[in-house]
């Protein structure tokens, strides 16, 4: 087992994988930015790292200088965490150059699932259920068009480089094309360098579906089962539930193996995760791989009992997974929440600021895992989530019930957060009764926060008592303007 680690990451991640780390005896370095110079994660290191000369937190995609670091100061191995340079092969490369443990993949099954292109061709070959798509790289608007022609629309464009949602665009009609295609290139281009694309059919409100898969590097793996993802907004994740009710045992075991047969093809060894679109029919179709820890991990922690950081760092020092298939089942219900700090009712846009107060109910089926406590400033420069509610309990209905208890004895005063849009969510019947799929925002919520019938008649009467109140504003003006008119006017007659 390693002895020190470097947490190339911050906030509620940088909190995780210290946690971890920590109880399994391993001396955790953090590192300290001017931007973030009290923050909380820094409080779970056992040693801070701190730069003077980097006000900005772009350390965090500076790889030489991780490099560096982890050689000045004696460190065996780096965790990425997710986000920043955790999908790096570059990375993973100069760790291997170095000598320093990268806890994640080689960096050939990085680059290897990174690009969607040749992860969609490796999948089909492996005979994995693929969309009709493009299966070179599209680099000029000729090809483009050839292609979705070819495809029939609407088909989706994507950033061969991509992730988090970026670069991608749906076109539903020949006309829409030049324009969409533009907005892809460029898109693509200024956020991961690479404005190559992918032209894939496009399904109309699939489900998306996760199999989360671990692996060692003797031949050995498993599947964790899956997550559901599908309340999603502009094909980011906003919430997760595990397991998905829409799959059948049959359908789980097959998509399970898949994702396993898919993960030996590419010799993988570590976390990751593999992902599907489900179709109106119940067809699942490969979307593609994340080869690191997700955001949404904690959820199958809470069906499986199994800590996937603690599972992370074993494999990766060489450890034999000692967990076979039929060692994992599903145990419960799980439900995980991302707060961001977000103003919902102005289209979700970013809402920085101090939290003045932020307080959650104590409930032995409630974790949250925060890099932020009360008094604490969110930063503009970093991703905007404040922190993940993971709600479990023995059915899906129970972790409902519990869900919307917990979201509303959720106390985050000083800044506007995602909390009302979890209300609105959580008492939808599409989403209790399971049948919501990625297009749910746009199609079935009507507005982006939750009101009780007593709130909104309350409401009613206010906005009613306001109006009354302006109207007769208005008519004592106008009593007020034409007595004034017409005093006026007697004075001109008499004198």
């Amino acid at each position: 087992m390693i002895k020190s680690l470097l947490i190339a990451n911050r906030g509620e991640i940088a909190i995780r994988i210290a946690s971890t780390a920590r109880k399994m005896g391993i001396k955790v370095y953090c590192i300290q930015t001017n931007r973030e110079a009290n923050a909380l994660y820094l409080e779970y290191a056992d040693e801070k790292i701190s730069l003077e000369e980097n006000p900005n937190g772009s350390i965090f995609l500076n790889v030489e200088e991780l490099i560096r670091l982890t050689k000045e100061c004696g460190v065996e191995a780096i965790h990425p965490g997710y986000g920043f340079l955790s999908e790096s092969p570059y990375l993973a490369s100069r760790c291997k150059d170095e000598g320093i443990l990268f806890i994640g993949p080689t960096d050939k099954a990085i680059y290897t699932m990174g690009n969607k292109g040749m992860a969609r061709n490796i999948a089909e070959s492996s005979g994995i259920p693929v969309l009709a798509g493009s299966t070179t790289n599209i680099t000029n608007f000729k090809d483009a068009k050839k292609w979705a022609d070819k495809i029939g629309y609407p088909v989706i464009m994507k950033a061969v480089a991509g992730g988090g949602g970026k670069g991608m665009r749906i076109v539903r009609a020949q006309e829409e094309m030049e324009l969409l295609y533009k907005l892809v290139v460029n898109e693509a281009k200024a956020a991961f360098n690479d404005a190559s694309l992918l032209i894939e059919k496009y399904i109309e409100s699939p489900k998306h579906i996760e199999i989360q898969i671990l692996a060692d590097q003797y031949g050995n793996a498993i599947h964790l089962f899956e997550r559901e993802c599908s309340i999603q907004r502009k094909h980011q994740k906003l919430m997760e539930e595990a397991p998905s009710m829409v799959l059948s045992n049959e359908m789980r075991t097959q998509m399970g193996e898949m994702a396993l047969y898919l993960c030996k093809q590419i010799d993988y060894h570590t976390l990751g995760t593999v992902e599907f679109l489900l179709d109106k029919d119940n067809r699942f179709y490969f979307l593609e791989m994340n080869t690191r820890v997700q955001v949404e991990h904690p959820i199958t922690e809470c069906i499986t009992g199994i800590d996937l950081i603690e599972q992370q760092i074993r494999v990766a020092v060489g450890e034999k997974l000692k967990l076979r298939q039929q060692d994992v089942s599903i145990e419960g219900w799980a439900i995980e929440l991302r707060i961001n700090a977000e103003d919902v009712q102005s289209d979700f846009s970013p809402a920085p600021g101090i939290i003045e107060k932020m307080e959650f109910p104590d409930y032995n089926y409630l974790r949250v895992d925060s890099g932020f406590v009360s008094g604490k400033l969110i930063p503009p420069v970093f991703d905007s989530m404040i922190a993940k509610l993971i709600i479990c309990g023995d059915n899906r209905q129970q972790t409902i019930e519990r869900a919307i208890d917990v979201i509303n004895k959720t106390v985050i005063k000083g800044i506007k957060t995602t909390i009302p849009f979890f209300k609105s969510v959580l008492n939808h019947p599409d989403f209790i009764d399971g049948t919501y799929n990625t297009s749910f925002i746009t199609d079935k919520l009507n507005k982006p926060f939750y009101q009780e019938e007593d709130e909104e008649k309350a409401a009613a009467i206010i906005a009613l008592q306001a109006y009354l109140k302006e109207n007769q504003d208005i008519e004592s003006n106008l009593v007020h303007e034409d007595s004034s008119a017409w005093a006026s006017k007697m004075r001109s007659k008499l004198f």
